[in-house]
């Protein structure tokens, strides 16, 4: 691991917070992202201190605009040519309606829609470093379910429902990713932490849970387990394995017909990046 670039998404709070932790002890260069550039800073002088890992870096970003996210991944490929891991944690719970800086509802926004074009954006660095991983976090709340007609909530928003169908895009990403690189040596997986007590669980369910060391364990393990190695489009349990996702996860159409809103409202096509897998 010692040689590995690993980058991690909402990675200043939570269980990003501890997966980065837990990924720095194994000498891995980690690539912290969050918001605030103070609290980043900060969160890089905790870990190095905190691990005798010098090799931590911070990049900032509002997972709600999709101009930063551009500018997130240009700054990380300028100073990084080598990317090996890539870890979509960051997320959100909105109680109540609202857009991001590009006028998407936010939970579709940064849960989703964000992490889509990250990838996009970062996958030829991860198919010409491969061997190398792409992680989404999704959840055991993703639903069974998905109304392309209210996908932003333009019929009427709840909270869960938003945040549920954002959990349920990323294993549909997850799962259409994975067969699109199949060839190549990129593995693409998804997993559910655990009922986690973080900030995101309070907002969203009023209650706590088991500690961020429990919810970074699944993480950690898809990121640097030998035993992972070729396998991909797989969900995963709260290190009980893996599980089968609601059906629809694994219908084609379903992901197809995500996949193509997502490139057009992200702007970005995978076509390019494939060229490199």
């Amino acid at each position: 691991m010692r040689k590995r670039v690993i980058l991690i998404t909402g990675s200043t709070d939570g269980i990003g917070k501890q997966t980065a932790k837990e990924l720095a002890k194994t000498g891995a260069t980690i690539l912290l992202h969050g918001r605030n550039a103070s609290k980043g800073q900060q969160t890089v002088s905790e870990i190095s201190q905190a691990t005798g890992n010098a090799n931590i870096d911070f990049f900032k970003a509002d997972l709600a605009s999709l101009q930063e996210v551009r500018k997130m991944a240009a700054d990380v490929k300028k100073k990084y040519p080598q990317i090996n891991v890539l870890i979509n944690n960051a997320g959100v719970f909105e109680n109540n309606f609202r857009k991001s800086k590009d006028g998407f509802e936010m939970t579709f926004a940064v849960n989703y829609l964000a992490h889509f074009l990250l990838t996009c954006l970062l996958l030829d660095r991860l198919c010409a470093n491969a061997p190398s991983r792409i992680i989404n976090v999704a959840s055991m709340a993703h639903s069974n379910s998905l109304d392309f007609d209210n996908l932003q909530g333009e019929k009427g928003y709840s909270g869960y429902t938003a945040y549920s169908y954002s959990k349920l895009e990323n294993i549909l990403f997850t799962f259409k990713l994975a067969e699109m690189v199949n060839k190549s040596k990129v593995t693409v997986n998804c997993l559910h932490p655990g009922v986690i007590n973080t900030k995101l669980l309070r907002a969203g369910w009023g209650m706590g849970g088991a500690s961020v060391e429990q919810g970074a364990r699944t993480s950690v393990y898809l990121a640097t387990a030998p035993e992972i190695d070729g396998i991909t489009g797989k969900y995963f349990f709260d290190m009980q394995g893996e599980r089968r996702p609601a059906n629809i996860a694994y219908d084609k159409s379903v992901q197809n017909r995500l996949w193509q809103i997502s490139e057009r409202l992200s702007g970005c096509s995978f076509s390019e990046a494939l060229k490199q897998c």
